[in-house]
């Protein structure tokens, strides 16, 4: 059965075919059973936060309840739904980099843990105002970390990182009093504020929600971001191949597929023991073959050239080709159904951690304390079910393509800097990139961004809106699921040069990159406000006032709305390509897509047709080149 969802995308397509066939259940499937969502989730005005409901509001007057059983409108219960996603994403983008830090923190000379780029460390020390004055790396970096602990619970203050942002930008939430605090704080205090009985104003709640987005992407994102390339390496041009077809047919492959590149760093590791090889060897495999799936794939290609499997709407099509022997989860993004799913073919599917502990799985829990031996154990578990394979049931695509991966700001930086011969500090250099911007040989830059969703044909709007904006010169960055979409479709390579406009084509040649720049995982979208905020200080602008915008075509999660809030919040606007559970209240979707921009100098856009958000992006990257005289 043709899913329609899946009519872009043949090499799934095949595997969904073969799915049916081999009688196992896939996320379509489900959906199909699911029937038409539910019409009071969809618009938002469902509230369960008590056990007096769940009431729902009808979005028609006179056509049922216009109240809760509090009192509660539809404004107030879109508000507060929506503010709780945004403490959702927050909270799990930000124990994600609690957990990088408590890493730090274990490092050692002779331990698993190592400083890997003492230039980095000593630049963040800096930053945040230590002495790194003639200290031991770990001395100094133990202390980095003891001080990133601190922005998770300290008493008094904000966040360190905001000092990134232009002064302008700074200025505006101060006034607005939404700077962030300490960020377990900014999502305690928006629960307490949603629960019954608290905020009813949707006005109030917004500002709420602001202020706990901006303790995600100026807060915990951001530490994910520089402590993980402190300890595991700052991502460099390197080359990969995405796609199913990187699963070899004659060698025991791995899945690594989560968030986490703690657990993944030392999976990397435990693959090239050489006794593990030897073992895979004796037991009839050419060798180990790891493979990555969701962010967990962006932190090991970036670093590795580990070939990516695929985005989320793949993980179960990775088990349903029959030639996987162990796919190794850790946290977010990971379907349950994917215990099931292998109990139906050899596949040891093994959960590790604590905070993700799912039903049906083989459960090896990770300790950092331990790590390289947990990991070892691992993968040995892999080697060993590769015996346990039925040819019979592996189908292979052979669909692949090639990538070059791991721009971070840092390497970014360098390939402008081969351009001017710059003199100058080459880590603070932005001018060529603000250059052509200025001179219109580009147009404008967009941070495509964000998940798969079944709702849409999967990775169409990514693919679509991305060659779009590059034919009319606006440089693109990705991240996430949107990465691996662009990698599959052959974007990050120096050939898709030749889908530009000439303006982004000459850049591309000059400065040797492609015209869509892989930034890394979700996290990693810290890494664009760093890159924007550099560029806005060198022009004495506001993030604002620039010709860029963030685009989530295929969104899902409560991360992505943390996301689009804390990017709108910095001042750049965000183009949803699937619309959030707001539409119930007419008067918050006014906010959220007119009323922000008064006070923040960015909105929200709701387009789900990719060419014509497109377009929408097109004119407003127009619109900010033309304030700007340029």
């Amino acid at each position: 059965m043709m899913h329609e969802a899946l009519e872009f995308d043949p090499t799934s397509t095949n595997l969904i075919d073969k799915a049916e066939r081999d009688g196992v259940e896939t996320i379509w499937d489900r959906k199909d059973a699911m029937k038409a969502p539910c019409g009071f989730g969809e618009k938002g005005v469902c509230c369960k936060n008590c056990a007096m409901g769940p009431c729902r509001i009808s979005p028609v007057a006179g056509k049922g309840a216009q109240l809760g059983l509090c009192g509660a409108t539809a404004d107030t219960i879109v508000a507060r739904n929506f503010a709780r996603s945004v403490a959702g994403g927050t909270a799990a983008h930000s124990d994600h980099a609690r957990d990088i830090a408590h890493v730090l923190l274990m490092a050692s000379e002779n331990g698993n843990y190592k400083v890997r780029d003492v230039e980095k460390l000593m630049r963040i020390a800096a930053e945040w105002g230590l002495d790194t004055e003639g200290k031991d790396p770990y001395d100094l970096a133990h202390e980095l970390a003891e001080r990133a602990l601190l922005e998770f619970g300290k008493p008094f203050g904000k966040q360190i990182f905001l000092s990134r942002a232009p002064e302008q930008r700074q200025k505006i939430w101060q006034e607005l009093n939404i700077e962030p605090r300490a960020i377990d704080r900014e999502v305690t205090t928006l629960m307490h504020s949603t629960h019954i009985g608290c905020a009813s104003d949707p006005e109030s709640i917004l500002e709420m929600a602001m202020r706990t987005s901006l303790a995600d992407g100026w807060g915990g994102s951001m530490i994910g971001t520089e402590f993980s390339d402190i300890l595991y390496g700052v991502p460099t041009a390197r080359g990969t191949e995405a796609n199913l077809g990187v699963i070899e047919e004659k060698m025991v492959n791995i899945l690594l597929h989560g968030h986490d590149p703690s657990l993944s760093e030392m999976i990397v590791l435990a693959a090239e023991d050489p006794e593990l090889v030897k073992l895979a060897k004796e037991l009839g495999a050419e060798g180990i073959n790891l493979v990555g799936m969701c962010c967990t794939g962006n932190e090991v290609t970036m670093r590795h050239g580990v070939r990516i499997a695929g985005n989320f709407y793949q993980q179960e099509l990775a088990v349903i080709t029959g030639a996987m022997e162990a796919v190794i989860v850790d946290v977010q993004c990971i379907f349950p159904a994917l215990a099931r799913l292998s109990q139906c073919y050899h596949t040891k599917f093994i959960s590790t951690s604590p905070k993700a502990k799912i039903e049906g799985s083989t459960y090896i829990e990770f300790n950092e304390e331990h790590a390289l031996e947990t990991a070892k154990q691992i993968v040995r578990e892999a080697i060993l079910n590769y015996k346990n394979r039925d040819q019979a049931k592996v189908l292979i695509p052979q669909t692949k393509n090639k990538a070059v991966v791991g721009y971070s700001v840092e390497t970014i930086i360098k390939h402008l800097d081969k351009v001017v011969n710059s003199q100058t500090d080459s880590f603070n250099t932005v001018k060529p990139l603000v250059d052509v911007i200025w001179a219109g040989v580009l147009r404008g830059a967009a941070g495509v961004v964000g998940c798969n969703n079944p709702k849409v044909k999967h990775d169409k709007s990514h693919v679509t809106i991305i060659k779009e904006l590059i034919k009319n010169d606006i440089i693109v960055v990705v991240t996430g699921c949107a990465a691996q979409a662009a990698a599959k479709a052959g974007l990050l390579t120096m050939e898709a040069k030749e889908l530009c406009g000439r303006g982004l084509r000459e850049v591309c040649e000059r400065v040797g990159i492609p015209p869509v720049l892989h930034m890394g995982s979700c996290v990693d979208i810290s890494r664009i406000l760093d890159l924007v905020s550099r560029v806005a200080k060198m022009k004495g602008l506001d993030l604002s006032d620039l010709p860029v915008v963030g685009v989530a075509p295929e969104w899902m999660s409560e991360k992505a709305m943390a996301i689009g809030t804390y990017v709108v919040t910095s001042g750049i606007d965000a183009f949803l390509g699937v619309t959030p559970h707001v539409t119930g209240s007419a008067r918050f979707t006014d906010m959220l897509t007119n009323g922000l921009e008064e006070k923040v100098g960015a909105k929200f856009f709701f387009e789900e047709d990719p060419e014509a958000c497109a377009e929408k992006i097109i004119a407003r990257i127009e619109e900010k080149r033309a304030k700007l005289g340029i």
